[in-house]
């Protein structure tokens, strides 16, 4: 005799999978729509490509759906379906995962936003500085998506140990834009670069979380 309600719940599981695979697929594809917004920051801050400025709001609105998308679709999953103890962590890592890539969306549109204002100034002596610290932050988020796309605890983990080098590079071009001296002319280019590290700081921060809500994911424990 078949088991009607083993059959039933079988289905409601494989549906269940289905749909979570879904949402994975688009939260890494919000993180490919992030990845592209921080890459036109950095064209239009250090290529001073005014044009790359202007595609990041258009950019940002399609995050921002996504955003919203998947917090809707992770809420229905957690209240409608029937999740286990992995399900719903997997869940919240994911919602909270989002937030921290749609954090750094709104930074790369800040970024944007920055260059154009730096645009008539030319450019100072600590670009060099601060656009190393840039590819470093960039190279962070991209890791923190492959482990994502992996599941790979250990590599979502090791994203921590990057975050160091953005935050001693920080504290360096702060000091010298603090404190430098002999400024002439206006002191907004000055204002302008501080505010661009520290979102640039930021930006790391986010990606350190997204690795560390990849361990949670796959081991069940927060570092």
């Amino acid at each position: 005799m078949v088991n009607l309600s083993s059959k039933h719940g079988n289905s409601e599981r494989i549906q269940f999978e289905r749909k979570t695979r879904s949402l994975a697929r688009d939260v890494l594809r919000m993180g490919a729509l992030v990845e592209n917004s921080f890459r036109l920051a950095h064209q239009a801050l250090f290529s001073r490509n005014l044009e790359a400025a202007r595609e990041i709001p258009l950019l940002d609105k399609q995050i921002d759906r996504f955003y919203r998308q998947i917090e809707l679709d992770c809420s229905t999953l957690m209240t409608l379906e029937s999740p286990v103890a992995q399900d719903l962590r997997q869940l919240s890592a994911y919602m909270q995962l989002v937030r921290d890539l749609e954090r750094i969306g709104d930074y790369a549109k800040d970024l944007g936003e920055i260059a154009i204002k730096l645009f008539p100034y030319p450019p100072h002596s600590c670009l060099p500085e601060i656009e190393a610290m840039a590819h470093h932050a960039q190279a962070m988020l991209a890791s923190s998506l492959v482990a994502l796309a992996d599941l790979d605890a250990a590599a979502g983990k090791a994203i921590k140990q990057q975050d160091d080098a953005v935050d001693t590079a920080y504290e360096t071009v702060y000091q010298t834009l603090a404190f430098q001296r002999d400024i002439k002319g206006v002191i907004e280019p000055i204002l302008l670069m501080v505010l661009v590290i520290r979102h640039l700081e930021r930006m790391a921060d986010h990606a350190t979380n997204i690795g560390q809500r990849v361990a949670y994911i796959v081991t069940g424990t927060r570092s």
